[in-house]
């Protein structure tokens, strides 16, 4: 267990006050990694991905740090404006809009847009005196969990026409952006792709663009069950590309799951239990239709505690819906639990709560 962790005694007297299915966000960790990924990557400026986590204490800590944010949604832009964010301090990164959604943006305050195709690139064209565009560039990933690239993007050979495009609609670009995939396996895709668009970058500026921001998105990994990740021996080679590129360039990065991932515990109470033909099956107050949605949209695996102690035997944990895919585990070594034990899940900030629904109407873990 990482020392920074909650510890069983904590754990269960947080249990004992708020109840469970509960999320135990811990702030501390969450600077932790704010400040070690800023050193990791000295010189970029992190805006925080609020899709990962969109949770006010969480806005309120990252604020406090420095921190820019970024937004997918009218939604998430009420976060910031609840936590008294500078607008200065946010981009819009979702590169399909509504009208609506430009509109409450600027709004807030909000004046950087991620466009990627010439049609939403003209929806800017009423607004075209107060923002400043950014054009999503597409590499595919086949090492990334999630493979964001093929849903956005455009090709680093239409990115021009693209810039040609936004320059005789007399639209600004400032800048490129692209976005490698979710838990990236390594950062050999991050600096193909920050060496592709600085030659973009080059080209465009002797062609009189003046492009003088490179966003490198996400896709900074989290240490789940399975995974053991050193961030600074991670970025070193993006570090390295990124020393490469002219001074007058700035940079920014949208770290989502690496920052909250690690900082939340999730706590969760055996509410039943059956012995069936394959082994003893425990219910939960919580599953895949709740906090560990992430296992079926965003393919995590959370490690697994209990407090209990004594012999072990496979058992499977369901969560508490009237559906049969709700199954969180299977096959997995516990000792004899009982109704109101608890089970703990670590590594549970990132795509947990923020994917959780309401089936059943059964309600959401709270988070403390």
């Amino acid at each position: 267990m990482n020392a920074s962790m909650p510890d069983h005694a904590d754990l269960s007297a947080l249990a004992a006050e708020h109840g469970t299915p509960l999320l135990v966000l811990d702030c501390a960790e969450l600077e932790r990694r704010y400040r070690a990924l800023a050193a990791a990557l000295p010189g970029v400026d992190l805006y925080y991905a609020i899709k990962a986590l969109p949770d006010p204490q969480v806005i309120r800590a990252l604020n406090a740090l420095g921190s820019g944010f970024d937004v997918a949604s009218a939604g998430e832009l009420a976060l910031l404006r609840a936590g008294r964010v500078d607008p200065r301090r946010a981009i819009h990164t979702h590169p399909i809009k509504k009208p609506a959604d430009i509109k409450a943006a600027l709004r807030f305050g909000c004046t950087t847009f991620v466009v990627d195709n010439p049609a939403e690139l003209e929806k800017f064209l009423p607004f075209r005196h107060r923002v400043g565009l950014m054009l999503r560039v597409r590499f595919r990933n086949p090492g990334a969990v999630c493979d964001l690239s093929r849903k956005f993007g455009c090709s680093p050979e239409e990115a021009p026409m693209l810039l040609a495009r936004a320059r005789q609609l007399g639209i600004p670009v400032k800048g490129l952006s692209f976005h490698v995939g979710s838990q990236s396996d390594g950062a050999a895709t991050h600096v193909a792709a920050i060496r592709e668009c600085a030659a973009l970058i080059a080209r465009e500026r002797a062609h009189g663009s003046p492009l003088s921001v490179l966003d490198i998105g996400g896709g900074f990994p989290a240490d789940y069950a399975d995974t053991k990740t050193d961030i600074a021996e991670w970025c070193a080679p993006i570090a390295e590309a990124l020393a490469a590129l002219p001074p007058s360039l700035e940079v920014i990065a949208e770290p989502g799951r690496y920052l909250v991932a690690p900082a939340v515990t999730g706590l969760f109470s055996v509410v039943g239990q059956a012995v069936r033909d394959d082994g003893r099956w425990y219910y939960l107050d919580d599953g895949l239709y709740g906090s560990f949605s992430g296992q079926l949209y965003d393919h995590s695996r959370y490690s697994l505690e209990v407090i209990a102690e004594g012999p072990t035997s496979p058992a499977t944990l369901a969560g508490p819906t009237c559906d049969s895919i709700d199954v969180i585990a299977e096959g997995i070594e516990l000792p004899v639990l009982s109704i109101g034990d608890l089970v703990i899940g670590r590594t549970m900030g990132a795509y947990t709560a923020a994917s959780a629904t309401d089936f059943n109407a059964l309600p959401r873990a709270r988070i403390v």
